[in-house]
């Protein structure tokens, strides 16, 4: 059994962690991902199954410092807007429910860009700069953190352990954090993790890498959580095995690991065979959770009638 990796880590991150080591392989925990305060994803799984995830993904996108409103197009200004107060209810919820937050940032380049400028092609911030001391985006860097551990500290003070897992996808070019490659989002990552344990004392997070490849890869020293996103191009049913495999050769065997998002739900029937150990698993928002366009009412109460899955 594995403590977390910030030795100075709360009494309930380091209860989270236990308990998500206690049931991988045993049992899959369903999750959610919501950007909106209606969480309408939720809504269309409580009304369909009767029960709710019990992990509920939370998205920071519009408390990105530096969004350029004045070059956004109609589509981007709506999600900044409906992202709104979404820590504020993660905080309500997570005090009302005996659930377990992630979140996700998918973080407006610190500098420059236009529209979703967290996407690489919409900002010519260059991420190598952030890793050369005296640089301005080095110091815009570490201001954009200071702003988003504001808000992390709130979930600290009311002793809210959180999932939380910058840099996602760095396997891809499709971020502006990726898109020199892993190593250099393997490194944005240890310096977040140096400046949120050792000088904001964030010490109610657990470390999600999210990336299924070796380069990159921090260190056993620096994550709690290896996940990898799934999206398959058609449906078929699966325990996801063979991805668990190349994401666990390419990181570490000695972490948890989770789905962290996917587009189509695992079969429950074939992990409760394969007793495969991803913890928890996450579906994407929208029209990846609601309607039968990637999951059909079948499998969505598959999954949650199953004793092998947790829910609320």
């Amino acid at each position: 059994m594995q403590r977390p990796v910030n030795k100075n880590a709360s009494s309930r991150a380091c209860e989270l962690l236990k308990y998500l080591y206690s049931i991988s392989g045993n049992k899959i925990i369903t999750g959610q991902h919501t950007q909106t305060n209606p969480m309408e994803e939720t809504e269309y799984i409580k009304e369909h199954t009767g029960k709710e995830p019990k992990l509920r993904g939370f998205e920071m996108l519009g408390y990105s410092p530096n969004i350029n409103c004045d070059d956004a197009d109609g589509e981007c200004l709506k999600e900044v807007e409906e992202n709104k107060g979404t820590m504020k209810t993660a905080l309500e919820w997570a005090k009302n429910n005996d659930g377990i937050v992630t979140i996700t940032f998918h973080w407006f380049s610190p500098i420059g860009g236009r529209d979703k400028s967290f996407y690489s092609d919409n900002t010519d911030f260059d991420a190598r700069n952030v890793l050369k001391e005296g640089s301005a985006e080095r110091q815009k860097f570490f201001s954009d953190m200071d702003v988003i551990a504001g808000y992390l500290k709130e979930f600290r003070d009311a002793d809210i352990p959180i999932l939380w897992r910058p840099f996602h996808e760095s396997e891809g070019t499709w971020f502006w954090w990726g898109k020199y490659g892993p190593e250099v989002a393997g490194e944005l990552y240890k310096l977040m993790y140096d400046y949120y344990v050792n000088v904001h004392k964030l010490d109610n997070l657990l470390w999600v890498w999210n990336c299924p490849r070796k380069e990159g890869y921090p260190g056993d020293e620096y994550v709690d959580v290896v996940s990898a996103d799934i999206y398959l191009e058609k449906y078929k049913p699966t325990d996801y095995e063979e991805e668990y495999k190349r994401l666990v050769e390419a990181t570490s065997d000695k972490k948890i690991a989770a789905l962290a998002e996917i587009g189509y739900l695992p079969d429950v029937e074939m992990l409760e065979k394969s007793h495969t150990p991803w913890a928890y698993y996450m579906t994407w928002s929208g029209g990846f959770a609601i309607g039968e366009r990637f999951n059909s009412l079948e499998s969505l109460k598959k999954m949650y009638d199953s004793d092998y899955s947790i829910k609320l």
